[in-house]
């Protein structure tokens, strides 16, 4: 678990440091990497090699596989130390804190900096590499790609989407980003999906994710993955996050992942509150969010639920 990752950070020595980022650069050109070739790569005898490896093995920052060879891989525990150790030297981590978030494509912890932030460490790729690899914009045209480049991509469109959104975006605000993690501020409020709203409050709060989903749209993006487990909701209004898969408004396939969003909130609003939510016409909806013209889904309900 990162929590204890975090305290291992502090025990290692700069060769271990070396050893993972010699391990780090090797699965560039294959997934495991031949022990033969860990000397050059991280810039160490091959006796201390030997002696640094097997540091890094009884923590568990390294996989060893024989194949043709004896190969070795990084851990996502591994991978994760990296990061840290490389937010720690730019002083913008001082430590971890609880965990806010564990998913199967990304886990997010409270870390102690100048303020309170969230560190996301994206996991796309370690157990479902081919799916993610077939799916993702950001690995289609790589021959070689290793579950560090998916996850590595996938946190650079994070960061890049946060920075093209923020602040004229309800996101969190992007800070840094090194590897695989992004961080960013925390933020209030609670997944859609584990809220209850007054029946008062419904229609207002689809209209202003629905008006945030216009200003991102203005801004450039459309998220790409728009669900009721990435909006969160509290007093001060609502907050859209997890941006990995947007693409640009330019995208061959832009007006079809607006449409998918708009269905995907407007459909989760009614399931949860069919007696609230009137029926309504995602792909008029989608079309005014594009065009600018969007103020409220009242204005696109064909009938009212019963």
């Amino acid at each position: 678990m990162v929590e204890n990752v975090a305290g291992v950070v502090a025990e290692l020595e700069p060769e271990d440091i070396y050893l993972l980022s010699g391990v780090e650069q090797g699965m560039r050109f294959s997934e495991w990497v031949n022990r033969g070739k860990l000397p050059d790569y991280a810039g160490l005898t091959a006796e201390e090699v030997e002696y640094r490896l097997d540091r890094c093995m009884k923590r568990d920052l390294i996989e060893r596989r024989t194949i043709q060879y004896e190969g070795y891989q990084l851990s996502f525990e591994g991978y994760d130390v990296l990061a840290l150790h490389t937010f720690a030297e730019r002083d913008t981590v001082e430590g971890m804190g609880s965990s806010l978030g564990v998913g199967k494509e990304s886990d997010v912890y409270e870390v102690r900096s100048y303020r309170p932030l969230a560190l996301k460490f994206h996991r796309e790729g370690y157990t479902n590499f081919r799916e993610v690899n077939r799916e993702r914009e950001y690995t289609a045209d790589h021959h070689h790609v290793s579950w560090l480049y998916t996850a590595r991509k996938a946190a650079e469109a994070e960061h890049d989407a946060l920075e093209t959104l923020y602040p004229d975006v309800s996101v969190p605000q992007p800070i840094d980003h090194n590897r695989h993690a992004v961080l960013m501020t925390k933020f209030d409020g609670v997944e859609l999906a584990r809220s209850k709203l007054d029946d008062d409050g419904v229609l207002p709060v689809v209209d202003l994710t629905l008006r945030e989903v216009a200003d991102a749209y203005d801004a450039g993006l459309v998220h790409a993955d728009l669900s009721e487990h990435n909006v969160a909701v509290s007093e001060s209004g609502v907050t859209i996050f997890d941006w990995p898969q947007s693409v640009p408004t330019t995208h061959e396939n832009a007006a079809e992942l607006l449409e998918r969003d708009v269905d995907n909130l407007v459909g989760f609003f009614a399931r949860k509150y069919p007696a609230v939510v009137p029926e309504v016409d995602t792909a008029a909806v989608a079309d005014a969010i594009a065009n600018g013209g969007f103020e409220t889904v009242r204005a696109f309900a064909t009938s009212r639920s019963s």
